[in-house]
């Protein structure tokens, strides 16, 4: 059946359908029951499943990710949410220190399968802690898978294989897209691999990379180029942790530069990561240093100046120009 959803609707939908498929399924977190949480992902799936298996919690996300650890050991699959990316920072302990290690800790005999969904990135000028980047922190984490999505037909089919995976995965969803954009979303299609980055827009004069919210900006700014006459090609990489960086490689030796595109400040973030590997694999098909444009190395700043703190169409251009200049 093919419908018109947005990020917001596909992640439910894709919610209901592991719930549908597996009785182990549970939904965990603050207002995810009768409210449906406050983005609404989760909306009607308590009525639909009842509470047993969508459960609101108390306001301690140490409890909630604590709790799961302990659900996940006994043989169930928890998907808890944080509510607000900036919230989850009572958690990392738990996350860090339990999530992480206990599959590694008992050499294999504890698996560990559950999604932490976290809300990310700005744009919806919300007030302190309700915005921020925290890829990185958890992408450095070894025993966490990372992946984030950019579109309603991913997110549909990728939270549902998240949930089918034995390992950790904190999943990311660009909070600026829940209900920004339509897709046309055929669930009869058979998915791509979850920890795979993906080509969205062929070019041949410069690489664009990006995941979650800055792929729009990135695409738009590739179709602004275009009217100049600049081709840009556009790579979605989808998941932070594992890198797939195979199509990321063939992409660059094409094209011959590479600029990176992240929300989080560019100081220790994803794109130092990218650019060193693609120096150290594609240096002699380089014609310029791989570029960063990130978010500025500040706390996410008040709402009203939200936007020109992050990444837009301009800065992503301004990098290309000096990539081609050089």
């Amino acid at each position: 059946m093919t419908t018109k959803v947005t990020l917001a609707k596909a992640l439910n939908l894709g919610l209901r359908k592991a719930m549908e498929a597996d009785d182990k399924v549970l939904l965990m977190g603050e207002d995810v029951g009768k409210l449906g949480g406050v983005f609404r992902i989760t909306d009607g799936l308590q009525k639909d499943f009842g509470e047993d298996r969508v459960i609101d919690s108390p306001l301690a996300e140490s409890g909630i990710v604590g709790t799961a650890v302990g659900m996940a050991m006994r043989g169930y699959r928890p998907v808890v949410e944080i509510q607000f990316d900036g919230f989850v920072y009572p958690a990392y302990d738990q996350i860090v220190c339990q999530v992480a290690k206990l599959h590694f800790r008992s050499q294999g005999r504890v698996k560990m399968p559950m999604v932490i969904r976290i809300p990310f990135g700005g744009g919806i000028g919300a007030v302190e802690h309700h915005s921020e980047s925290p890829e990185a922190q958890f992408a450095h984490t070894p025993g966490l898978k990372v992946v984030a999505v950019s579109n309603p037909v991913d997110g549909y089919w990728m939270i549902q294989q998240a949930i089918a995976h034995d390992d950790p995965v904190i999943f990311l969803e660009p909070k600026r897209q829940y209900h920004a954009d339509k897709a046309e979303l055929d669930d009869t299609v058979e998915p791509g691999p979850l920890f795979a980055s993906r080509l969205v827009r062929p070019g041949r004069d410069a690489t664009l990379l990006a995941y979650g919210p800055t792929v729009k900006t990135c695409l738009t700014a590739a179709e602004a180029a275009a009217g100049d006459g600049t081709s840009l090609e556009v790579i979605d990489l989808r998941t932070l942790s594992p890198l797939d960086m195979g199509p990321v490689y063939e992409s660059v030796r094409r094209t011959g530069r590479a600029v990176v595109v992240h929300e989080a400040h560019v100081n220790l973030g994803l794109g130092a990561e990218l650019a060193a590997r693609i120096t150290e694999e594609c240096f002699y098909s380089l014609e310029a240093p791989v570029l960063r444009v990130g978010g500025f190395d500040t706390p996410y700043p008040a709402s009203r100046i939200e936007e020109e703190w992050l990444p837009d169409l301009d800065r992503v251009l301004d990098a290309v120009d000096r990539s081609l200049e050089m």
